[in-house]
């Protein structure tokens, strides 16, 4: 396995994950460790369309990093897995990376609704953008 696809430690923690209940679990935990978007950047630019709930997704040169918020806890932890990673690659990096084969590696497709997973899909090709 590549470096490219080494799973981190939040999404290495939800492929362990055993059941709904334990995977749940994990992925909240998850979102407890997502730097929130502060709220003066919550703002139209920011904000991701096509989510059940509302997502912001911004990058910051001054912190050199990506932030987002979610009011959803399940979707809080799928923002603090993607960012993990998304953090580690660079701008070209991050529009060339499988972040959908990143997050099934980690079974998140198994556990998200349709429509969380077409958000999901926005969120990500955001990410790919910014």
């Amino acid at each position: 396995m590549s470096s490219d696809e080494t799973l981190l430690p939040l999404a290495s923690s939800l492929a362990a994950s055993k059941g709904w209940d334990d995977f749940t679990r994990t992925l909240m935990l998850a979102g407890k460790s997502l730097t929130p978007l502060p709220l003066d950047e919550r703002t139209p630019d920011t904000a991701v369309e096509g989510c059940e709930s509302p997502v912001w997704l911004s990058y910051s040169a001054e912190r050199d990093s990506l932030m987002a918020y979610s009011p959803s806890k399940v979707i809080r932890g799928v923002l603090a897995v993607l960012l993990e990673k998304a953090n580690t690659l660079s701008k070209a990096q991050r529009g060339n990376f499988d972040f959908e084969g990143y997050l099934s590696r980690c079974q998140l497709e198994r556990y998200l609704s349709q429509s969380r997973g077409n958000g999901i899909k926005s969120v990500i090709t955001k990410l790919k953008c910014v």
